[in-house]
């Protein structure tokens, strides 16, 4: 059994939407990125590439790429299913901290996105949020970040 976890964060700026595994969670700011910015695609592909033993997501799709400029995020998220067929995904954790992003309005569309793209069930998926209490850059509204924990053999 291998236990890994992945990290994003972007600070608000960009065109909107804000997406959350494919899921428009609000369409009035948006995140600075080279993809379309998906924290917990990037958090999740990350944790499982760890898993998996192939580095991080950076190193297969680089933001210096212009490939990469605007990509689908459950795209990549797909490729990174795709590389690590060597693994069976137990489960899935992800938190995703902001100071004034509601989840739980889109928790369970979140949770069916990624079960459908790891090809598991979705209540193999957690999906959960936190504020910083107006600590820090998140705390003052600045940007979002998510943490994922993938368990897999």
């Amino acid at each position: 059994m291998r236990v890994s976890w992945g990290f994003d964060a972007h600070r608000f700026g960009g065109e909107p939407p804000v997406l959350l595994a494919g899921v428009v969670v609000d369409s009035e700011r948006g995140v600075v990125a080279t993809s379309d910015g998906d924290l917990v695609a990037h958090a999740v592909a990350d944790a499982l590439l760890a898993a998996a033993g192939l580095g991080d997501l950076g190193a297969h799709f680089p933001s210096s790429d212009s490939r990469w400029e605007g990509a689908d995020s459950m795209d990549l998220l797909q490729r990174v299913v795709g590389m690590c067929s060597n693994l069976e995904v137990a489960f899935v954790d992800v938190t995703v901290i902001a100071e004034d992003l509601r989840v739980a309005p889109h928790r369970e569309a979140i949770r069916a996105a990624l079960a459908s793209v790891l090809g598991i069930e979705p209540n193999l998926v957690s999906v959960k949020a936190t504020t910083t209490d107006g600590m820090g850059t998140i705390g003052s509204g600045q940007g979002i970040a998510a943490i994922a924990v993938v368990t897999a053999s």
